[in-house]
C-alpha cells in the first residue's frame, strides 16, 4: 500500500501562517498595540512596534508599564493558545479560513499575572518570547521576557498562571 504524499511545504506555511494570523486578530488590543509575532517552527516570537502612543514618560522618554505588561500578557496567551492549535493546524483539523471568519477557538484566561520591571523600555521596538513551564487540563503556568537591543538584556519578565479552555462537548455528548 503506498504512502500518501506528503502535502507541499508552501501549503503548509500558508495554513500555519493564516491560522496564526486569526489568532492575533482576534485579540483587537493586540492591534491596537501594534503588536505582530515572528513565527519559525512552531516557535513565536512576539514584536511590539514602537509608536509614539505607547510613550508613558515623554521627558526620558520611556515606554508605558501597561504597554509593556499587555505586551508580555498577550505573547504569553497567544503561545499558549498556539501551542494547544499546533497539532490541530498540522492534521489540517482547524481550518485557518473558518478561523479568518470569526470562529475561534477559546483563548486562555488569566488567572493572575506578574510583571517585574528590569528597566525602562526605550523608545524603539520591542520583542517577547514565552516559555510554557506547565501545561495542563485546566491550567497552565507561563514566563515570558522582553528585551530591544539585545536578547540577553531584557528590560522586563512576567509569569504568569492562566485557566485552559475546556473543550467544546458536542450536543448528546455526555
Amino acid at each position: 500500500m503506498a504512502r500518501p504524499r506528503p502535502e507541499p511545504v508552501q501549503v503548509v506555511k500558508q495554513r500555519r501562517d493564516a491560522a496564526l494570523t486569526a489568532l492575533v486578530d482576534g485579540v483587537p488590543y493586540s492591534r491596537f498595540l501594534g503588536i505582530e509575532f515572528d513565527r519559525r517552527g512552531d516557535e513565536l516570537t512576539g514584536v511590539m512596534n514602537f509608536d509614539e502612543k505607547l510613550i508613558g514618560n515623554p521627558f526620558l522618554p520611556a515606554l508605558h508599564g501597561g504597554a509593556t505588561a499587555a505586551f508580555l500578557e498577550v505573547t504569553a496567551i497567544i503561545t499558549l493558545g498556539w501551542s494547544q492549535l499546533w497539532p490541530q493546524i498540522e492534521t489540517g483539523a482547524l481550518d485557518p479560513q473558518d478561523m479568518a471568519a470569526g470562529r475561534l477557538p477559546r483563548l486562555p484566561k488569566t488567572i493572575d499575572f506578574t510583571v517585574d520591571y528590569l528597566r525602562s523600555g526605550l523608545p524603539r521596538d520591542a520583542y517577547a518570547r514565552a516559555t510554557i513551564s506547565r501545561s495542563g487540563r485546566r491550567y497552565a503556568s507561563v514566563h515570558v521576557a522582553a528585551w530591544q537591543d539585545h536578547h540577553d538584556k531584557h528590560y522586563a519578565q512576567a509569569t504568569g498562571h492562566f485557566l485552559m479552555p475546556q473543550p467544546v462537548v458536542p450536543d448528546g455528548g455526555a
